[in-house]
């Protein structure tokens, strides 16, 4: 089978993981940072713990993409370019146009580009990212992994606000979602450790890192998410407020005598959440660690713990039941505390915690009793092999040819 590689572009960084798609070994992994500014920052690790790190200059997208495939070439993980047949990018936003993940040609670059304002920082990066690979891998095949897609199968009482719907017709207003990549990969592997078929099980999916997303699965299918229109709504995240009353916003800017809504807005991005309670750090573990003796930090990880479970038992609530509990990402795959005060508050759900399972990481594994009547799961997510899984899938059903794009 041919290597494939997953691509994640930001706006000044390009994550990438190639993988020998036969075995879905990983060869290599690595990230490129700070693009665009002075002294950028690579690393690579690859091979049997061997790593590559260095600091230089990394013009642009289009220059990390050739650098990347150059240390590809000198570090020995590729002997020529023509190995890497399929190319697959995650790309944050694909509105109501894109339930699935597509191989891109030029109208599927001109849709991304028309839906960046909705994701007016990640799609445009995405899209540099696509060009500069078709640009050096012409003949690789291309495909586009969305975020928001596994959310197109919510029922529409929950993706439509309670607005105009007007704003809905005219202009796309509705619950989008995030992370999907993610809640798709562990809700699979979920049903294997469960030993059921996916399609006959409920399951929330808890994302728990900087950014977090819960989202409900009925049947093998997203059946409602935290995260709304933008990754702003939902549960309390590491500088993001989650849910807040809007008209709070037009009295903030009275009192701070902000100019624009985006102050106002930008100020709920990125000094909320864990940092705006706690005035410590945006950072779960050093909130934690100054939370028994800070009053502010133990309230941002209360609120925190709150918030999940609020949401847990709202979906739970929603579906008519649930069989397992997912912990996934950096908070929910790392920090045993977090799980178990959560799971502690669920016990009315006949969940029980062990804790000898609970402390093991970065392993699959059930951390509730054998007698739990829900079980409780944690599973470190992987998207990169989720969108390489994809490119594999879609290079299998039709031959993806190279196409063009303007």
């Amino acid at each position: 089978m041919s290597k494939i590689i997953a691509i994640n572009a930001g706006s000044s960084s390009l994550k990438f993981k190639l993988f020998e798609m036969s075995t879905e070994q990983v060869l290599a992994q690595g990230l490129f940072d700070r693009i665009g500014l002075a002294e950028g920052e690579i690393k690579i690790k690859y091979g049997v713990g061997e790593k590559f790190e260095t600091r230089e200059e990394i013009k642009n997208h289009s220059y990390a993409v050739k650098r990347l495939l150059e240390l590809l070439l000198d570090l020995e993980i590729i002997h020529e370019f023509s190995e890497i047949k399929g190319v697959g990018h995650r790309v944050v936003a694909g509105g109501e146009y894109f339930k699935r993940s597509v191989a891109i040609d030029s109208k599927v670059i001109k849709k991304i580009n028309s839906l960046a304002e909705y994701a007016p920082i990640h799609n445009p990066a995405n899209l540099m990212g696509i060009k500069a690979f078709k640009k050096i891998l012409p003949t690789a095949a291309a495909v586009a992994v969305f975020d928001t897609s596994f959310h197109q199968t919510m029922p529409k009482e929950n993706y439509i606000f309670s607005v105009p719907y007007e704003w809905y017709q005219k202009y796309g207003v509705r619950r989008y979602g995030a992370h999907g990549t993610s809640h798709r990969y562990v809700a699979d592997v979920a049903a294997k450790i469960l030993n059921r078929p996916l399609e006959k099980l409920k399951l929330i999916s808890c994302h728990l890192g900087a950014g977090a997303s819960i989202c409900a699965i009925k049947n093998g299918k997203s059946f409602d998410t935290s995260m709304g229109f933008t990754p702003l709504t939902g549960i309390t995240m590491a500088t993001r407020s989650g849910d807040a009353d809007v008209a709070m916003l037009s009295f903030m800017m009275q009192k701070l005598d902000m100019h624009s809504m985006p102050e106002a807005i930008y100020d709920l991005n990125k000094k909320s959440g864990l940092l705006g309670i706690s005035g410590v750090s945006s950072d779960m573990r050093d909130v934690m660690a100054k939370s028994s003796t800070n009053p502010r930090a133990k309230l941002a990880v209360d609120i925190f713990v709150k918030d999940i479970v609020k949401y847990i038992g709202s979906y739970t609530a929603e579906m008519g039941g649930v069989d397992g509990i997912i912990f996934t990402a950096g908070i929910g795959e790392n920090s045993a505390e977090i799980r178990s005060e959560v799971l502690k508050k669920l016990s009315y759900m006949g969940i029980m915690v062990d804790e000898e399972s609970n402390a093991v990481r970065g392993e699959n594994i059930v951390i509730s009793t054998e007698d739990s009547k829900v079980k409780a799961l944690v599973i470190p997510t992987n998207e990169e092999l989720m969108i390489a899984r994809d490119v594999a899938k879609i290079m299998t059903k039709k031959n993806v040819k190279s196409a063009k794009l303007v």
